[in-house]
């Protein structure tokens, strides 16, 4: 049996770095900001924004965060109203709820210490997902 490559091993290590943060993720409560719409807090819902054909929910890992993602949009003495939801629910229930293809930007102000959960599967309910094909024959499901 050969050793496996260096390259398979940096992939695989990677993946275990993100499947480590992705379960610091879910178990964690997250701040996403509300949209700014008209009415009361849950009809406003969560502050979004779209990429590539793909809503992200914006959430952040604590009030500096956001007030560092306020800075960025010229937006520092506007008052941020949010909720503290934890990231599980964000992915298993907020992300279907949206309709469209949607995952969460954690922290994405802070360029490349922020973290994108795209709505693939592993990360979003497989329902939801945009690399199943509904059809059935999906190469990625051959095991």
């Amino acid at each position: 049996m050969r050793a496996p490559s260096v390259a398979a091993a940096d992939v695989a290590g990677r993946r275990r770095e993100f499947a480590e943060m992705l379960g610091r993720f879910c178990r964690t409560p997250v701040l996403v900001p509300l949209g700014d719409g008209p009415g009361t807090d849950a009809e406003r819902g969560f502050l979004t924004a779209d990429f590539n054909g793909i809503r992200f929910i914006l959430a952040f890992s604590d009030e500096q965060a956001l007030a560092r993602y306020a800075v960025a949009r010229g937006e520092a003495t506007h008052e941020w109203a949010y909720q503290s939801v934890l990231g599980a629910r964000l992915l298993d229930v907020a992300v279907p709820a949206a309709g469209v293809p949607c995952g969460v930007a954690l922290d994405c102000a802070d360029g490349q210490d922020g973290m994108v959960f795209p709505p693939v599967r592993g990360i979003v309910p497989d329902a939801v997902a945009v690399d199943i094909d509904v059809d059935g024959d999906d190469p990625g499901d051959a095991a």
